[in-house]
């Protein structure tokens, strides 16, 4: 027996041995595991700390922003009050840096064109003294002529000083000249719209000031009404709904815009009265008396339009809703009433701009 289990002792050992290997296999993957989740660790940590900085850039970059425009915002509000005290030079540079940091700016294209221009004129001579015959033999002396005229008010001459200026030195002064330019076409034509009646060559002149700087609100604003005004008045005795439709924007915003025959609300008001005219004729009562209750707000209506402005107000709005109200005499129950039931406005009207 003692032989027999001796002979089976040395089985232990080999089957330890057989076993070894596997061990050096476990720790290999628990290695690679590790590794891993290292490895996604570090890239949470990358991804979390471009975020941040992104985040952050993009935080910089609003704040930067509102700075930049609330320092522009000054030295506009800066420049107004440099032009306003004739510090022509000091308004001149805060306008070029706005227009440099932002080039679309509101406004400051405009005030820099209004600077340049008034830098170039002379405020020191009150009256100026225009010469009858003035001497244009040199570019500086059709210059101060130029200065002189604009000073005047004298639009055509002005352009005519400015002409020469070019002919005889295309680079004198370029910037300066330019400003002179838009001022003075901008002026002139405004001065033929507004005081002589002259819609087309108003905007012409505007149109061409246009070529040296942009034009402003108001000017812009009196360029489309005298269009709107010539495309109405070709419709005249024509369409008078459109005349209508044209004079209704150009008689309120520029009631005394005239072409030399009737300004703008005159227009509007007379075309309102023959419009539902035509409506009436066309028994479309209730669209006549809409177009005469607006003229009856405008001024007094004529006899025509009166008249008519009754029979349409019976016509669209009959009696028949009040006749459950008692009668005392009920001989005139078949007899229409010769008045309409609700009155035509009390307000008394107001007259018509004269142009």
């Amino acid at each position: 027996m003692s032989e027999h289990t001796g002979t089976t002792q040395p089985t232990n050992p080999i089957k330890e041995d057989n076993t070894q290997p596997i061990k050096p296999v476990k720790k290999a993957r628990r290695w690679g595991s590790i590794l891993i989740s290292i490895f996604g660790i570090l890239v949470l940590l990358v991804l979390g700390a471009f975020g941040g900085y992104s985040s952050g850039m993009g935080i910089r970059a609003k704040t930067w922003n509102e700075t930049i425009n609330q320092k522009l915002t000054e030295q506009f509000q800066y420049a107004l009050v440099d032009i306003q005290f004739g510090r022509y030079e000091a308004a001149k540079q805060r306008l070029d840096f706005i227009i440099q940091n932002n080039p679309s700016y509101p406004g400051a294209q405009e005030k820099l064109t209004e600077v340049l221009v008034a830098s170039s004129i002379p405020t020191a001579v009150p009256t100026p003294t225009l010469t009858a015959t003035p001497d244009f033999s040199g570019a500086e002396s059709a210059f101060q002529r130029a200065q002189q005229l604009v000073l005047a008010q004298d639009w055509p001459g002005a352009l005519g000083a400015l002409d020469t200026v070019r002919k005889l030195d295309p680079t004198y002064k370029t910037a300066q000249v330019d400003g002179m330019y838009y001022f003075t076409l901008r002026n002139y034509g405004f001065n033929l719209i507004t005081q002589q009646g002259n819609l087309e060559g108003g905007i012409y002149e505007l149109t061409l000031a246009e070529r040296f700087g942009p034009l402003d609100n108001t000017a812009v604003g009196l360029r489309e009404g005298a269009r709107l005004y010539i495309t109405g008045a070709s419709f005249w005795e024509l369409d008078w709904a459109q005349a209508v439709q044209y004079f209704s924007q150009v008689g309120p915003g520029w009631p005394s815009m005239t072409d030399g025959t009737m300004n703008a609300a005159q227009r509007y008001f007379v075309a309102l009265e023959r419009y539902g005219d035509q409506l009436f004729q066309q028994q479309q009562y209730c669209a006549a008396y809409e177009q005469y209750t607006v003229a009856s707000g405008m001024g007094e209506l004529d006899d025509k339009a009166e008249h008519n402005a009754r029979d349409a107000q019976l016509a669209c709005y009959p009696p028949t809703e009040t006749a459950t109200v008692p009668v005392p005499i009920a001989t005139t129950e078949a007899a229409p009433p010769t008045e309409p039931p609700t009155a035509p406005p009390t307000e008394p009207p107001t007259a018509a701009p004269t142009p």
